[in-house]
Protein backbone atom coordinates (compact mmCIF):
# COMPACT_ATOMS: atom_id res chain seq x y z
CA UNK A 1 0.00 0.00 0.00
CA UNK A 2 1.21 3.51 -1.05
CA UNK A 3 -0.55 5.42 1.67
CA UNK A 4 0.67 3.76 4.80
CA UNK A 5 1.16 3.56 8.81
CA UNK A 6 4.02 1.59 10.93
CA UNK A 7 4.64 -1.67 9.21
CA UNK A 8 7.54 -4.09 9.58
CA UNK A 9 6.45 -5.65 5.90
CA UNK A 10 7.43 -4.72 2.54
CA UNK A 11 4.57 -3.64 0.53
CA UNK A 12 3.38 -4.21 -3.28
CA UNK A 13 4.20 -1.14 -5.23
CA UNK A 14 0.87 0.19 -6.64
CA UNK A 15 0.51 3.08 -9.47
CA UNK A 16 0.35 6.31 -8.24
CA UNK A 17 -3.34 6.44 -9.49
CA UNK A 18 -4.28 2.91 -7.43
CA UNK A 19 -2.48 4.54 -4.25
CA UNK A 20 -4.59 7.94 -4.42
CA UNK A 21 -7.57 6.18 -5.06
CA UNK A 22 -6.98 3.99 -1.94
CA UNK A 23 -6.00 6.89 0.20
CA UNK A 24 -9.55 7.46 1.20
CA UNK A 25 -9.71 4.60 2.80
CA UNK A 26 -6.62 3.75 4.57
CA UNK A 27 -6.01 7.04 6.02
CA UNK A 28 -8.08 8.96 8.88
CA UNK A 29 -8.16 12.81 7.49
CA UNK A 30 -10.91 14.98 7.06
CA UNK A 31 -10.43 15.26 3.65
CA UNK A 32 -10.98 13.62 0.32
CA UNK A 33 -7.39 12.30 -0.61
CA UNK A 34 -7.73 12.20 -4.50
CA UNK A 35 -5.54 13.04 -7.47
CA UNK A 36 -5.44 16.67 -7.62
CA UNK A 37 -8.45 17.94 -10.60
CA UNK A 38 -6.57 18.06 -14.08
CA UNK A 39 -3.67 15.26 -13.04
CA UNK A 40 -2.51 14.48 -16.87
CA UNK A 41 -3.71 10.71 -17.01
CA UNK A 42 0.32 9.78 -18.19
CA UNK A 43 1.63 11.18 -14.97
CA UNK A 44 -1.39 9.67 -12.62
CA UNK A 45 -0.17 6.48 -13.89
CA UNK A 46 3.61 6.64 -13.63
CA UNK A 47 6.02 5.16 -11.09
CA UNK A 48 5.43 7.74 -8.44
CA UNK A 49 8.19 8.95 -6.38
CA UNK A 50 7.96 8.18 -2.93
CA UNK A 51 8.09 10.51 -0.09
CA UNK A 52 7.37 9.56 3.31
CA UNK A 53 5.97 11.39 5.83
CA UNK A 54 7.21 10.68 9.85
CA UNK A 55 4.88 12.53 12.50
CA UNK A 56 2.68 12.67 15.37
CA UNK A 57 -0.53 11.13 13.77
CA UNK A 58 -2.10 10.06 17.40
CA UNK A 59 -1.66 11.63 20.68
CA UNK A 60 -1.66 14.65 22.40
CA UNK A 61 0.02 16.26 19.07
CA UNK A 62 -2.31 14.34 16.68
CA UNK A 63 -3.67 17.42 15.54
CA UNK A 64 -0.15 19.06 14.53
CA UNK A 65 0.55 16.13 12.88
CA UNK A 66 -2.65 16.38 9.93
CA UNK A 67 -2.00 19.65 9.69
CA UNK A 68 1.36 18.91 8.49
CA UNK A 69 -0.29 16.01 6.52
CA UNK A 70 -3.08 18.84 4.71
CA UNK A 71 -0.18 21.34 3.67
CA UNK A 72 2.05 18.92 2.09
CA UNK A 73 -0.35 16.74 0.70
CA UNK A 74 -1.89 19.93 -0.85
CA UNK A 75 1.40 21.45 -2.01
CA UNK A 76 2.44 18.05 -3.61
CA UNK A 77 -1.42 17.99 -5.44
CA UNK A 78 0.12 21.30 -7.32
CA UNK A 79 2.94 20.18 -8.87
CA UNK A 80 1.09 16.95 -10.16
CA UNK A 81 -1.46 18.89 -11.54
CA UNK A 82 1.41 20.89 -13.36
CA UNK A 83 2.46 17.18 -15.19
CA UNK A 84 4.45 15.99 -11.48
CA UNK A 85 8.33 16.47 -11.77
CA UNK A 86 10.02 15.86 -15.11
CA UNK A 87 12.78 13.82 -15.59
CA UNK A 88 14.19 12.63 -18.69
CA UNK A 89 13.09 8.93 -20.28
CA UNK A 90 15.62 7.10 -18.47
CA UNK A 91 14.67 8.35 -15.48
CA UNK A 92 10.99 7.35 -16.00
CA UNK A 93 9.74 10.48 -17.70
CA UNK A 94 7.31 12.74 -15.58
CA UNK A 95 6.58 11.35 -11.98
CA UNK A 96 3.97 12.06 -9.43
CA UNK A 97 4.73 12.72 -6.10
CA UNK A 98 3.03 10.59 -3.64
CA UNK A 99 3.06 10.92 0.36
CA UNK A 100 3.19 8.47 2.85
CA UNK A 101 2.19 8.24 6.27
CA UNK A 102 4.21 6.56 9.20
CA UNK A 103 2.73 7.75 12.89
CA UNK A 104 4.99 8.51 15.19
CA UNK A 105 3.13 8.49 18.10
CA UNK A 106 5.21 11.42 19.74
CA UNK A 107 7.91 8.55 20.01
CA UNK A 108 11.75 8.77 19.14
CA UNK A 109 11.37 5.15 18.90
CA UNK A 110 8.82 5.16 17.04
CA UNK A 111 9.82 7.35 14.54
CA UNK A 112 12.79 4.77 13.87
CA UNK A 113 11.01 1.91 13.53
CA UNK A 114 8.92 3.94 10.93
CA UNK A 115 12.04 5.25 9.21
CA UNK A 116 13.12 1.34 8.81
CA UNK A 117 9.49 0.76 7.48
CA UNK A 118 9.39 3.69 5.12
CA UNK A 119 12.96 2.63 3.78
CA UNK A 120 11.54 -0.85 3.10
CA UNK A 121 8.93 0.66 1.01
CA UNK A 122 10.91 2.67 -1.19
CA UNK A 123 10.89 6.06 0.06
CA UNK A 124 13.84 8.01 -0.12
CA UNK A 125 13.05 11.20 0.87
CA UNK A 126 11.57 11.51 4.65
CA UNK A 127 9.97 14.25 6.13
CA UNK A 128 9.46 15.39 9.80
CA UNK A 129 9.45 18.14 11.47
CA UNK A 130 7.23 18.46 14.72
CA UNK A 131 9.96 17.38 17.38
CA UNK A 132 13.35 18.67 17.48
CA UNK A 133 14.42 15.60 19.50
CA UNK A 134 12.96 13.04 17.40
CA UNK A 135 14.61 14.84 14.18
CA UNK A 136 18.14 14.59 15.79
CA UNK A 137 17.74 10.90 16.22
CA UNK A 138 16.74 10.77 12.72
CA UNK A 139 19.35 12.33 11.57
CA UNK A 140 21.69 10.14 13.11
CA UNK A 141 19.43 7.37 11.65
CA UNK A 142 19.55 8.43 8.13
CA UNK A 143 23.31 9.09 8.47
CA UNK A 144 24.04 5.43 9.51
CA UNK A 145 21.81 4.22 7.28
CA UNK A 146 23.17 6.01 4.11
CA UNK A 147 27.20 4.74 5.12
CA UNK A 148 25.75 1.24 5.43
CA UNK A 149 23.41 0.91 2.13
CA UNK A 150 24.42 3.94 -0.52
CA UNK A 151 22.05 2.22 -2.80
CA UNK A 152 19.26 3.22 -0.58
CA UNK A 153 20.22 6.54 0.75
CA UNK A 154 17.28 9.08 1.63
CA UNK A 155 17.24 12.42 2.34
CA UNK A 156 15.95 14.05 5.13
CA UNK A 157 13.49 17.72 4.56
CA UNK A 158 12.86 19.14 8.09
CA UNK A 159 10.00 21.55 8.35
CA UNK A 160 9.37 22.67 11.70
CA UNK A 161 12.36 21.32 14.23
CA UNK A 162 14.06 24.79 15.06
CA UNK A 163 16.30 23.56 17.48
CA UNK A 164 19.64 25.55 16.14
CA UNK A 165 22.31 22.70 17.04
CA UNK A 166 20.40 20.36 14.08
CA UNK A 167 22.37 22.47 11.14
CA UNK A 168 25.41 23.62 13.33
CA UNK A 169 26.72 20.60 15.64
CA UNK A 170 24.74 18.10 14.27
CA UNK A 171 24.21 19.28 10.45
CA UNK A 172 24.42 16.64 8.12
CA UNK A 173 24.59 16.37 3.96
CA UNK A 174 21.38 14.17 4.33
CA UNK A 175 19.68 17.43 6.35
CA UNK A 176 17.52 20.39 4.89
CA UNK A 177 16.18 22.43 7.48
CA UNK A 178 12.99 24.79 5.97
CA UNK A 179 11.98 26.59 8.74
CA UNK A 180 13.89 29.47 10.23
CA UNK A 181 15.24 28.09 13.76
CA UNK A 182 14.52 28.85 17.13
CA UNK A 183 17.25 31.91 17.14
CA UNK A 184 16.46 33.22 13.61
CA UNK A 185 12.50 33.57 15.22
CA UNK A 186 13.51 35.02 18.59
CA UNK A 187 15.49 37.76 16.45
CA UNK A 188 12.20 38.22 14.62
CA UNK A 189 10.29 38.34 18.25
CA UNK A 190 12.77 41.12 19.38
CA UNK A 191 12.09 43.03 17.13
CA UNK A 192 9.10 43.52 18.43
CA UNK A 193 9.67 43.39 22.03
CA UNK A 194 12.62 46.06 21.32
CA UNK A 195 10.20 48.55 20.47
CA UNK A 196 8.03 48.14 23.17
CA UNK A 197 9.11 50.44 25.72
CA UNK A 198 7.09 49.95 28.64
CA UNK A 199 7.83 46.22 29.08
CA UNK A 200 10.15 46.07 32.36
CA UNK A 201 9.50 42.01 33.65
CA UNK A 202 8.59 38.92 31.49
CA UNK A 203 7.91 35.15 32.65
CA UNK A 204 10.08 32.40 30.45
CA UNK A 205 8.68 29.12 29.79
CA UNK A 206 8.59 26.29 27.55
CA UNK A 207 9.06 22.50 27.15
CA UNK A 208 11.43 20.83 28.52
CA UNK A 209 13.36 18.75 25.68
CA UNK A 210 15.84 20.27 23.38
CA UNK A 211 13.78 22.78 21.46
CA UNK A 212 12.27 24.29 24.14
CA UNK A 213 15.45 25.10 26.02
CA UNK A 214 16.97 26.38 23.25
CA UNK A 215 14.15 28.96 23.51
CA UNK A 216 14.61 29.90 26.76
CA UNK A 217 18.24 30.06 26.54
CA UNK A 218 18.11 32.36 23.56
CA UNK A 219 15.37 34.53 25.17
CA UNK A 220 17.70 35.37 28.11
CA UNK A 221 20.91 35.98 25.74
CA UNK A 222 18.48 38.50 23.60
CA UNK A 223 17.25 39.85 26.26
CA UNK A 224 20.51 40.62 28.23
CA UNK A 225 21.59 42.53 24.88
CA UNK A 226 18.75 44.23 23.91
CA UNK A 227 16.82 44.77 26.63
CA UNK A 228 18.85 44.69 29.79
CA UNK A 229 16.35 46.93 31.35
CA UNK A 230 13.83 43.89 31.41
CA UNK A 231 13.74 41.83 34.61
CA UNK A 232 13.06 37.91 33.91
CA UNK A 233 10.51 36.96 36.47
CA UNK A 234 10.01 33.56 35.68
CA UNK A 235 12.08 30.80 33.96
CA UNK A 236 10.70 26.86 33.91
CA UNK A 237 9.98 24.11 32.04
CA UNK A 238 7.43 21.68 32.03
CA UNK A 239 6.74 18.02 30.53
CA UNK A 240 5.86 18.06 26.84
CA UNK A 241 2.76 16.89 25.91
CA UNK A 242 2.29 15.39 29.28
CA UNK A 243 0.62 18.39 31.68
CA UNK A 244 -3.33 18.79 31.25
CA UNK A 245 -3.60 21.36 33.81
CA UNK A 246 -1.67 24.73 33.53
CA UNK A 247 -3.79 26.27 36.13
CA UNK A 248 -0.26 26.22 38.57
CA UNK A 249 1.69 27.81 35.59
CA UNK A 250 -0.80 30.01 35.16
CA UNK A 251 -1.02 31.48 39.06
CA UNK A 252 2.58 31.50 38.79
CA UNK A 253 2.95 33.64 35.57
CA UNK A 254 0.23 35.92 37.11
CA UNK A 255 1.31 36.53 40.89
CA UNK A 256 5.15 36.95 39.13
CA UNK A 257 4.11 40.40 37.54
CA UNK A 258 5.48 39.54 34.48
CA UNK A 259 4.06 41.85 31.57
CA UNK A 260 4.57 39.23 29.12
CA UNK A 261 5.40 35.64 28.54
CA UNK A 262 7.70 34.34 26.22
CA UNK A 263 7.25 30.83 24.92
CA UNK A 264 7.74 28.31 22.24
CA UNK A 265 5.28 25.80 23.45
CA UNK A 266 3.35 24.42 20.42
CA UNK A 267 0.49 22.70 20.15
CA UNK A 268 -1.77 21.53 22.98
CA UNK A 269 1.05 22.60 25.36
CA UNK A 270 0.09 26.31 24.10
CA UNK A 271 -3.70 26.14 23.71
CA UNK A 272 -3.72 24.56 27.66
CA UNK A 273 -1.63 27.09 28.85
CA UNK A 274 -3.19 30.65 27.07
CA UNK A 275 -6.50 29.44 28.37
CA UNK A 276 -5.35 28.62 31.52
CA UNK A 277 -3.78 32.00 31.99
CA UNK A 278 -7.09 33.57 30.60
CA UNK A 279 -9.17 31.68 33.26
CA UNK A 280 -6.78 33.10 36.12
CA UNK A 281 -7.25 36.50 34.60
CA UNK A 282 -3.97 37.41 33.26
CA UNK A 283 -3.62 40.14 31.08
CA UNK A 284 -0.06 40.58 29.80
CA UNK A 285 1.66 39.72 26.62
CA UNK A 286 2.16 36.38 24.98
CA UNK A 287 5.12 36.32 22.42
CA UNK A 288 4.88 33.12 21.09
CA UNK A 289 6.42 31.04 18.13
CA UNK A 290 2.85 29.12 17.33
CA UNK A 291 0.14 31.68 18.91
CA UNK A 292 -1.43 32.10 15.26
CA UNK A 293 -3.75 28.65 15.25
CA UNK A 294 -4.37 25.47 16.41
CA UNK A 295 -6.91 26.49 19.29
CA UNK A 296 -5.08 29.33 20.76
CA UNK A 297 -6.90 32.39 19.18
CA UNK A 298 -10.28 30.79 20.14
CA UNK A 299 -9.00 29.71 23.53
CA UNK A 300 -8.10 33.12 24.43
CA UNK A 301 -11.09 35.07 22.78
CA UNK A 302 -11.23 38.86 23.77
CA UNK A 303 -8.55 38.48 25.85
CA UNK A 304 -5.79 38.03 23.62
CA UNK A 305 -6.53 41.47 20.96
CA UNK A 306 -3.71 43.20 20.83
CA UNK A 307 -1.92 40.35 23.49
CA UNK A 308 -0.75 37.41 21.49
CA UNK A 309 2.13 38.08 19.43
CA UNK A 310 3.19 35.49 16.95
CA UNK A 311 6.41 34.75 14.57
CA UNK A 312 5.94 32.94 11.60
CA UNK A 313 7.11 32.54 7.73
CA UNK A 314 4.12 33.60 6.58
CA UNK A 315 0.62 35.03 8.32
CA UNK A 316 -2.43 34.77 5.82
CA UNK A 317 -2.89 38.87 6.56
CA UNK A 318 -0.27 39.37 4.68
CA UNK A 319 -1.31 42.27 2.57
CA UNK A 320 -0.76 41.55 -1.38
CA UNK A 321 -2.60 40.09 -4.48
CA UNK A 322 -0.46 36.87 -4.61
CA UNK A 323 -0.99 36.24 -1.17
CA UNK A 324 -4.38 36.34 -0.49
CA UNK A 325 -4.98 34.00 -3.55
CA UNK A 326 -2.80 31.48 -2.14
CA UNK A 327 -4.74 31.90 1.04
CA UNK A 328 -8.26 31.58 -0.59
CA UNK A 329 -7.04 28.26 -2.57
CA UNK A 330 -6.16 26.92 0.44
CA UNK A 331 -9.42 27.59 2.19
CA UNK A 332 -11.33 26.66 -0.78
CA UNK A 333 -9.21 22.57 -0.79
CA UNK A 334 -9.69 22.87 3.01
CA UNK A 335 -12.93 24.74 4.04
CA UNK A 336 -13.46 23.19 7.52
CA UNK A 337 -12.65 26.03 10.25
CA UNK A 338 -10.35 23.57 12.54
CA UNK A 339 -8.47 22.32 8.87
CA UNK A 340 -7.53 26.33 9.12
CA UNK A 341 -3.57 26.00 9.15
CA UNK A 342 -1.33 26.86 6.65
CA UNK A 343 2.54 26.79 6.33
CA UNK A 344 4.30 28.66 3.03
CA UNK A 345 7.48 26.99 4.63
CA UNK A 346 6.16 23.62 3.49
CA UNK A 347 4.81 24.75 0.48
CA UNK A 348 8.28 25.64 -0.63
CA UNK A 349 9.83 23.17 0.61
CA UNK A 350 8.13 20.88 -2.04
CA UNK A 351 8.69 23.27 -4.36
CA UNK A 352 12.36 23.05 -3.46
CA UNK A 353 12.06 19.00 -3.47
CA UNK A 354 10.72 19.24 -7.34
CA UNK A 355 12.80 21.62 -8.49
CA UNK A 356 15.82 19.30 -7.23
CA UNK A 357 14.75 16.57 -8.35
CA UNK A 358 14.63 17.70 -11.90
CA UNK A 359 17.67 19.38 -11.82
CA UNK A 360 19.14 16.18 -10.62
CA UNK A 361 17.49 14.11 -13.45
CA UNK A 362 17.32 11.54 -11.21
CA UNK A 363 15.75 10.74 -7.64
CA UNK A 364 19.01 9.41 -6.61
CA UNK A 365 19.45 10.65 -3.05
CA UNK A 366 23.10 11.76 -3.20
CA UNK A 367 22.35 13.83 -7.16
CA UNK A 368 18.90 15.32 -5.16
CA UNK A 369 21.23 16.79 -2.17
CA UNK A 370 23.62 18.35 -4.08
CA UNK A 371 20.78 20.06 -6.24
CA UNK A 372 18.71 20.91 -2.95
CA UNK A 373 21.88 22.92 -1.74
CA UNK A 374 21.37 25.49 -4.11
CA UNK A 375 17.53 25.42 -4.37
CA UNK A 376 15.83 29.05 -4.24
CA UNK A 377 12.05 28.85 -5.07
CA UNK A 378 9.02 31.45 -4.67
CA UNK A 379 5.51 30.94 -4.47
CA UNK A 380 2.62 33.76 -3.73
CA UNK A 381 4.81 36.21 -3.31
CA UNK A 382 7.12 34.76 -0.81
CA UNK A 383 10.83 33.35 -1.67
CA UNK A 384 13.38 31.27 -0.06
CA UNK A 385 16.82 30.30 -1.08
CA UNK A 386 18.90 26.97 0.73
CA UNK A 387 22.08 27.84 2.34
CA UNK A 388 24.60 25.34 1.24
CA UNK A 389 27.03 25.64 4.32
CA UNK A 390 24.51 24.22 6.87
CA UNK A 391 21.42 23.64 5.07
CA UNK A 392 19.42 26.16 7.10
CA UNK A 393 17.20 27.73 4.22
CA UNK A 394 16.92 31.12 4.10
CA UNK A 395 13.61 32.78 4.44
CA UNK A 396 11.51 36.22 5.38
CA UNK A 397 9.47 36.02 8.48
CA UNK A 398 6.18 37.62 9.76
CA UNK A 399 5.53 39.19 13.27
CA UNK A 400 1.59 39.78 14.18
CA UNK A 401 -0.65 40.38 16.62
CA UNK A 402 -3.63 39.03 17.28
CA UNK A 403 -6.99 41.10 16.54
CA UNK A 404 -10.87 41.20 15.91
CA UNK A 405 -11.24 39.81 12.51
CA UNK A 406 -12.43 42.88 10.26
CA UNK A 407 -10.34 45.24 12.46
CA UNK A 408 -7.55 47.16 10.01
CA UNK A 409 -5.26 44.66 8.44
CA UNK A 410 -7.29 41.25 9.58
CA UNK A 411 -9.74 40.08 6.76
CA UNK A 412 -8.93 36.51 7.63
CA UNK A 413 -9.65 35.20 11.05
CA UNK A 414 -8.28 32.17 12.26
CA UNK A 415 -10.12 28.54 12.58
CA UNK A 416 -13.71 30.47 11.72
CA UNK A 417 -12.55 32.46 15.71
CA UNK A 418 -13.74 35.73 14.94
CA UNK A 419 -9.82 36.26 15.74
CA UNK A 420 -6.65 36.55 13.04
CA UNK A 421 -3.34 38.14 13.34
CA UNK A 422 -2.43 41.93 12.20
CA UNK A 423 1.33 42.04 10.39
CA UNK A 424 3.43 43.93 12.69
CA UNK A 425 6.81 43.12 10.70
CA UNK A 426 7.52 41.54 7.57
CA UNK A 427 11.30 41.05 7.49
CA UNK A 428 13.62 39.97 4.83
CA UNK A 429 15.87 37.00 5.01
CA UNK A 430 19.18 39.33 5.00
CA UNK A 431 18.20 40.46 8.21
CA UNK A 432 16.67 37.11 9.76
CA UNK A 433 20.07 35.52 8.47
CA UNK A 434 22.57 33.67 11.76
CA UNK A 435 26.17 32.36 11.45
CA UNK A 436 26.55 28.97 11.84
CA UNK A 437 29.36 26.31 13.53
CA UNK A 438 28.50 23.55 10.72
CA UNK A 439 31.36 21.33 9.56
CA UNK A 440 29.66 19.29 6.94
CA UNK A 441 30.76 16.27 5.33
CA UNK A 442 29.93 15.99 1.30
CA UNK A 443 29.18 13.40 -0.78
Amino acid sequence: MTFSFIAPLRRPVLTAAAALALACTLAPTSFAQTAAPGTPAAVATAQPIKVALIESLSGPFANTGEAVYRNIFWAMERVNARGGVALPAAAGGARPLVLQRYDSKGQNEEALSALRAAIDDGARVVMQGNSSATAAALIDAINKHNEREPDKRVIFLNYSAVDPLLTNEKCSFWHFRFDAHADMRMTALMDVVRADKALKSVYLIGQDYSFGQAVLREAKKQLAAQRPDVAIVGDELHAVGRVKDFAPYAVKIKSSGAQAVITGNWGNDLTLLVKAAREVGYTGIFYTFYGNALGAPAALGDAGVGKVVAVADWLPNVQSAPSEAFYQSFRSRFPKPQDDYVHMRMQLMVEALAQSIERAGSVDATAVARQMESASVQLAGRSGTMRAGDHQFQQPLVVGVMDKQGSTGVKFDVEGSGYGFRVLRDIPAAQTQQPHSCKMQRF
